[in-house]
């Protein structure tokens, strides 16, 4: 084989660190803001041209800038926690033992903050009061080359996350009904997810796989385009075109009503043309932590 590189066998120690790492991510993801989103809040503030734009944008810069002073949230919503798992090819693990970390220290960072605990039972609506559940938090797994484990933390705020859609488009419809499908849900969704929004778009796969894609593409960093050129120039089509809807920051009227649009694709069955969008509020949050054989933890955006 050509893979040479060492086999990593995890042993017990390494799920401890991981939870105590899970807690640590959680907690800061929800005040630490990362510096691709602080930077495109302040290009839409430089861009934005409508006077109550502006103010609103402006406001959203001192908010962030009291998060960092005063160490607090960026905003009251803690999200329902979701994760994105990378493990690299030459890791050797028990998947139920980290799940049972990134369980626990979810639950941690709830307990310990303490945050508000926004998890609660489907039908009963009884608050878990942990920020764990049946199937909380959402777990994302990927397989990749590499002897690594990376865990990415997304509290993912209902604002957004109600504003989530799914259709599946006659291929007769083709790219076009994709487009307007795309911009009609970013209208229908109006201040809702607390614009400017990061657009996750996920095309093609199955239904299931389309809202995953979604999801994905909306964790993407802002300026790391799709590196198809292709889907690329559309990410950038749709930005221009959501951004000349006038929606603006909070629904009140602006220039700016999408900090960026991210799109994910998959093929798909020859009958079909499934189009997903799932959008992130502006204060787009996420962090990572990775894990190496005997390395201590890194902690990235």
């Amino acid at each position: 084989m050509s893979n040479m590189q060492p086999i990593w066998q995890v042993e017990e120690h390494v799920y401890k660190e991981i939870e105590n790492a899970c807690k640590d991510i959680y907690i800061r993801s929800l005040k630490d803001l990362p510096p691709d989103i602080r930077a495109a809040v302040q290009r839409a503030y430089d861009k934005e041209t409508y006077a109550t734009g502006k103010q609103i944008l402006s406001t959203i810069l001192k908010n962030i800038d009291v998060a960092d002073e005063e160490n607090m949230l960026i905003c009251q919503d803690t999200g329902i926690p979701v994760f994105f798992i990378k493990i690299g090819r030459n890791v050797r693990f028990d998947g139920i033992r980290l799940e049972e970390a990134i369980r626990e220290g979810t639950k941690r960072a709830t307990l310990e903050h303490p945050l508000r605990s926004s998890v609660c039972d489907t039908i009963t609506r009884k608050n878990t009061g942990t920020a764990i559940g049946k199937k909380v938090p959402v777990l994302n797994w990927e397989f990749v080359e590499g002897s690594s484990i990376e865990l990415m933390a997304l509290p993912k705020g209902s604002g957004s996350e109600n504003m989530s859609y799914l259709k599946m488009l006659y291929p007769a419809e083709g790219l076009n009904g994709a487009k307007k499908f795309i911009i009609d849900c970013v209208i229908n969704s109006g201040a809702n997810p607390c614009p400017p929004t990061l657009v996750g778009v996920g095309m093609g796969g199955t239904a299931d796989l389309c809202t995953a894609l979604a999801k994905k593409a909306a964790a993407r960093e802002i300026g790391k385009p799709n590196p198809d050129p292709t889907i690329a120039a559309l990410e950038e089509e749709l930005l221009d075109a959501i951004n000349l809807t006038g929606i603006g920051p909070n629904g009140l009227g602006g220039a700016v009503t999408a900090l960026a649009v991210h799109i994910e694709t998959a093929d798909t069955h020859i009958t079909m043309n499934p189009v997903a969008v799932n959008m992130m509020c502006w204060p787009a949050r996420r962090i990572r932590a990775t894990f190496e054989d005997s390395q201590p933890v890194v902690i990235s955006y």
